[in-house]
């Protein structure tokens, strides 16, 4: 039996008691299925705890077992300050390449787009730029851009790239332009391999605001050195938002 469905309420199938599958886990099952089938769309905030206590008839902590499994599973995410929303699928990413943010948002048919938020020219030292193997004198060019996926905001990126090596670079307006796709249409440069480090943290008050999350929210923060045939050429940090980026990864025994 079902209850009708509506907006935000989810289909309620009654539980049953005697199957001995525990209770937290057939709500999960079927919170589960309303997700993949999409009769819960991405995006869409589900009822509060206590509503979804009254329409299963369970205890909250059987509630929290089963909401807590599917965020650990990737399809819902909490949001603090606001509530629990369906995950957008869409955009967890797999396997990974040497590849642009736009690129890889492409391969997940999702649309990427960017927004300039600062771009300018400094010194390698005031920079940070430790790992591009420059003088610290040296000029790079800083672009931080916030990056949207379906024109949701999911992180800000920051590149130092060596303007010895790209001229006039700054003179390049990024707005919702690919910056690999510049570099190797305008420089002849392709990345041949990159190096990444994952940390997660909490958002900083700037970066929350333009995220449009909490202050200290989880954040995904990469650290990000991409080489072609000559040696390094960009050093990028990113942070991304912890309920709309995940990377999914496959490990095997060599």
């Amino acid at each position: 039996m079902a209850v009708e469905k509506n907006k935000r309420k989810p289909v309620v199938t009654w539980l049953d008691q005697t199957s001995g599958v525990p209770l937290y886990m057939q709500i999960e099952r079927i919170l589960g299925e309303q997700i993949e089938s999409g009769k819960l769309q991405p995006g869409t905030q589900i009822p509060n705890e206590s509503d979804l206590c009254d329409s299963y008839g369970v205890s909250r902590i059987t509630m929290r077992q089963a909401v807590a499994r599917l965020v650990q599973r990737g399809l819902l995410a909490r949001e603090q300050g606001r509530g629990t929303f369906v995950r957008d699928q869409s955009l967890i990413a797999g396997s990974r390449g040497v590849t642009s943010f736009s690129a890889e948002l492409d391969a997940l048919g999702v649309k990427a787009g960017s927004h300039v938020l600062s771009a300018r020219v400094t010194s390698a030292a005031l920079a940070g730029a430790t790992s591009l193997r420059i003088d610290d004198d040296a000029r790079v060019f800083r672009l931080r851009r916030l990056r949207t996926g379906n024109g949701a905001p999911m992180g800000i990126q920051t590149s130092l790239l060596p303007l010895d090596r790209f001229p006039d670079l700054d003179q390049i307006d990024f707005e919702d332009r690919s910056l690999y796709a510049t570099l190797e249409e305008t420089y002849g440069v392709v990345a041949m391999e990159a190096y990444e480090t994952f940390t997660v943290g909490g958002a900083g008050n700037d970066d929350a605001q333009i995220l449009g999350v909490e202050a200290e929210s989880h954040v995904v923060q990469v650290e990000r050195i991409s080489f072609d045939s000559v040696g390094p050429f960009e050093q990028v940090k990113s942070v991304m938002r912890g309920d709309r980026y995940q990377i999914h990864l496959v490990l095997r025994k060599n």
